[in-house]
Parts: structure tokens; sequence; C-alpha cells
């Protein structure tokens, strides 16, 4: 049976190599509906080619001009637009490919909504991981991991008990300044920490990597997607092994494969089931080294940071995401320097005084509060 799908963020790396799996595996899917947040260009372009039904684009602007250009399709605007794909009744599959916290209510509208969720936004977890893997159970809705590591650690933990898990062990790639001084990260370009060494990804989560906040925050959705508390994190430059569960009998599993994110995305578009994949067989001989050291939590402030929240609790990871995506922009447009990031972080975590966020309001006024905050640092 086919497989109707809506894509929030289709026009983003993870949502353009999700349409790249729907031409691989004819048949297998449609496109029912399309959203980004700005980017028209290429999302005319989408629509066009795979015809969907229902449309929308977060900034107002942008949703009028296309909707003169494609009048044939409904084009909806704004966050009202996001959630109304995001609970299409076109659909029963939902890709969240929209970075950032603007995914925190259309996640919710599509998993109220019944919809299997394809889970690409991470902060959608980091911000309401109780709140939405409550709501989860209550709809029965499947939310499957997107990200390499979570979809690894995902396959590694199928068909086994959760209780006779000994620790989830997260992979890192150690970023573009794995081996830089700390008076050499000083002087951080913005080019040069949107130079990822293995990914091709969007700028925040390319300069959460050079920080490894981007690895905390995946500890913190970890905890949240499989509900297991026990999570380290090893540095693996080579980025062949995505993740690894150790069970208490002391055997490994892991799951391997060359770096690309065509592979997680089209496991969770076909989950249960497995198709034929766009990679070339593994290649032993091609990639024959891997290495793994601590990560050093000194050097990387962030990543301590994303652990002491996530040992916290309450509002910390919620606001260490929202605060932590303002200090990258910042930086991103010449406002502070990399180093800084960290920095004016750790400032702000240690302000911070915890709330419950477990309503939608609760979450977002704590978004909100950490923005604003972040923006004066």
């Amino acid at each position: 049976m086919t497989k109707r799908i809506a894509i929030l963020g289709s026009t983003g790396s993870i949502g353009t190599s999700t349409l790249a799996v729907v031409k691989h595996l004819p048949g297998e899917f449609t496109v029912a509906a399309l959203a980004a947040r700005s980017n028209i260009e290429l999302l005319e372009r989408q629509v066009r080619e795979f015809s969907p039904e229902l449309v929308a684009v977060y900034e107002e602007r942008g949703a009028l001009e296309l909707q003169r250009r494609i009048p044939h399709v409904r084009v909806l605007a704004g966050m009202e637009g996001l959630k109304a794909v995001a609970e299409y009744s076109g659909a029963d599959f939902v890709m969240l490919a929209m970075a950032g916290s603007a995914g925190l209510e259309p996640a919710v509208a599509a998993i109220r909504a019944g919809k299997q969720i394809g889970l690409a936004n991470k902060e959608i977890m980091i911000a309401g991981g109780e709140l939405v893997s409550q709501l989860a159970r209550e709809k029965g809705v499947d939310i499957l991991p997107v990200d390499s590591e979570h979809s690894a650690l995902f396959q590694c933990l199928k068909g086994e008990k959760r209780e006779q898990v000994r620790r989830l062990i997260l992979t890192a790639s150690g970023g573009p300044f794995r081996k830089k001084s700390y008076e050499e990260l000083e002087r951080v370009t913005v080019a040069e920490a949107l130079k990822h060494p293995n990914w091709t990804m969007g700028a925040r989560v390319t300069i959460d990597s050079s920080t490894l906040m981007n690895k905390g925050l995946e500890m913190i959705e970890a905890r949240w997607l499989f509900g297991i508390e026990k999570i380290e994190v090893v540095v693996h430059p080579q980025s062949l092994i995505h993740s690894m569960v150790e069970y208490v009998d002391g055997s490994i599993i892991a799951q391997i494969s060359k770096p690309d994110m065509v592979l997680p995305i089209q496991y969770a578009m076909t989950y249960p089931e497995r198709k034929q994949g766009m990679l070339p067989p593994f290649d032993f001989r091609q990639f024959s080294e891997m290495t793994f050291e601590e990560p050093d939590k000194k050097k990387f402030v962030c990543l301590q940071l994303a652990i002491d929240a996530l040992a916290e609790g309450r509002s910390y990871p919620c606001f260490l995401n929202a605060a932590g995506e303002v200090l990258v922009e910042r930086f991103l447009t010449g406002q502070i320097s990399w180093i800084e990031i960290g920095r004016k972080l750790d400032k702000l975590m240690s302000s911070h005084r915890a709330a419950d966020v477990l309503t939608l309001d609760s979450i977002l006024s704590v978004d909100r509060l950490a923005r604003e905050i972040a923006k004066k640092a």
C-alpha cells in the first residue's frame, strides 16, 4: 500500500533527501503535503514535481508569493499553516524536518492527529520530551528517529528488552576542531566552523557539531526517545559506527554504514520494512580504520552543559536549546565569537530557575524567555 507523506522542512537537507527517497522507491510513496520556512524558489519546484495537495510557508510574504505562482494548489501561511500540513488528513506519515523549536507545535499537532512520525528535529524532544513522549504513548503513535545516531540506537534496540540495556553509546565525529588547542579556538571563524568533516547539514546543526552541543542535545533526545538514562558519548572521527547499545551481559550491538543521511531517512519512511537502499555495499577495505576517543568536555563546554541540563531535567533542556540557538545565530552574524557561545551559555544556564514543562504553553514560555535573555547576553 502506498504511504502518503507530509514533509515539514521540505527545502532543507533532510527534506530534499526525503524526496530523493520518494523518487528512489517509485510506487511506495505519494507526497500529500509540503511545508518550508521561506525558500519558495525550491518549494515551487518541489510542488511542480511532486504535486502535493497542500503547501505551507512559515513566512507570510513568501506564502502569498508562492500562492500567486501556483494558484492551483492551496498555500497556507504561518504557524497555522505548518500545523495544517502536520495534521493533514491526506497524509499518514509526517517527516518533521524543520529545524529549531518552531517544529514543536506542528509535532504536537501531528501526534494528536495520530500520524506516524519521522523525527529529524531533535529540538522537539529536547524542549518538550516529556510532553511529546507521553502524548505519543497515549495516541499510539510511532516516533521513528531520523538522526543517524538515534536511528542506529533504534535499530540496535529492536527486539531487545530495555531493562537488559547497560548503556547507550552515542558516537560523535568530534567536529572540525577536535585537534585544535584552546588558544586556537579563540580565533575560529564562521567559515571554519561551517566545514564539518563528515556531514553536510544546516548551519545551526553544523555549528552545534563544532561545539559538540549537538551531541549533548542528542543525549537529551535519546533519554526521551528510548526511556533509558545511562547514556555516554565517544568520539569516533570516521563516523562509520553511528551508535551502539551495550547490554548487561557485555554484548555491544552497533549499526555501521557509510555516513549518508539517506539510510536513516529511508529506514524511518519504510519502517517496519526494509527496502533496497541507495548506498552501495559497504567495503571494509575502503573503510578499514575505526578509532575512538574520550570527548574533551573542558574544551567543548557545551557538551558538559547539555549533560548537566539532562541531569537537572525540568525546564533546563528547553532553556539550553533555545538559548543555544540564539547564540549560534549571533555567532553566524558576527555578533559574538565561537568561544563565546559556550561562555555565554554557561552564564545563562547558571542563572536559570527551573520550572515544570508539562504543557505546550509552559514549554513555549520557557523557550521565549531563553531567547529574549540570550539576545542580550
